[in-house]
């Protein structure tokens, strides 16, 4: 008897160590995911407080487009963006290194066009065999009335917005545009223009992928740099008239 009822009693601890354990299984779940949602919430509030240049809050690929183009400058394809980088570069090199002229440039890319079509097309008088005829260019009518479409869109908006730094509105964009522009210049005095182009191009093809990879290092110093600038502009501006000191507030 007695050794019955220590099996029972031994018995029922267990049956109350398990409920006690599944109720503390099931009170300690929400708690875990609470501590994980409070978790995801805090990195989120602390990414959305992260610096970005420019007020961005997109990634940089879709900055770009996030498509065929923002693949290239970002060098995604790699073999496609150093084929167009070599072929620029090469054109570079052809036009300003040696010195090579557009217009006798396209005088013998047409005169090689014209040799080899006429090679081509009397190649089965010389050759026994039937050679495919050179097939008819025509461009559709179609593409060439959406791109003038889309080059009339960007040229209205482009005119647009010098009208409206023309009118003084926004004082601050006007002498930002009007020092970017005696920069250019500054450059444009400095280098040719197919240099300049040059330039701009592989700073188009090297600076987007190297701040995606230093994102955060480049993102902090831009901060200090901007807090640096206001704090400089807010000297100059201390200093100039109150109406001039209205317009630029």
């Amino acid at each position: 008897m007695g050794d019955h009822s220590s099996d029972n009693d031994s018995f029922i601890e267990s049956v109350t160590e398990k409920i006690t354990e599944k109720f503390h299984g099931h009170d300690s779940s929400p708690s875990d995911s609470d501590d994980e949602d409070h978790h995801s919430f805090s990195m989120d509030s602390v990414k959305a407080n992260v610096y970005r240049m420019f007020g961005r809050e997109k990634p940089v690929h879709k900055v770009f487009g996030g498509g065929k183009a923002a693949d290239i400058f970002l060098w995604r394809e790699k073999k496609v963006t150093g084929s167009v980088v070599g072929v620029t570069t090469a054109i570079w090199v052809l036009f300003e290194l040696f010195q090579y002229h557009l217009l006798t440039l396209v005088c013998h890319l047409l005169l090689l066009s014209l040799v080899v079509m006429f090679l081509w097309s009397h190649a089965s008088t010389f050759i026994k065999k039937s050679i495919p005829k050179i097939p008819q260019v025509v461009l559709p009518e179609d593409i060439v009335l959406d791109v003038a479409a889309a080059l009339r869109v960007e040229i209205n908006r482009a005119f647009f917005i010098i009208r409206e730094i023309a009118l003084g509105k926004d004082l601050k964009k006007f002498l930002c545009v009007i020092t970017g522009l005696w920069i250019v210049s500054v450059f444009g005095s400095c280098f040719s223009f197919l240099t300049l182009f040059y330039i701009s191009f592989l700073l188009l093809h090297t600076v987007p992928i190297f701040y995606e990879t230093y994102e955060d290092q480049v993102d902090a110093f831009a901060e200090k740099a901007e807090a640096e600038i206001k704090k400089q502009f807010a000297v100059y501006l201390s200093k100039l008239p109150e109406g001039i000191k209205d317009k630029l507030a």
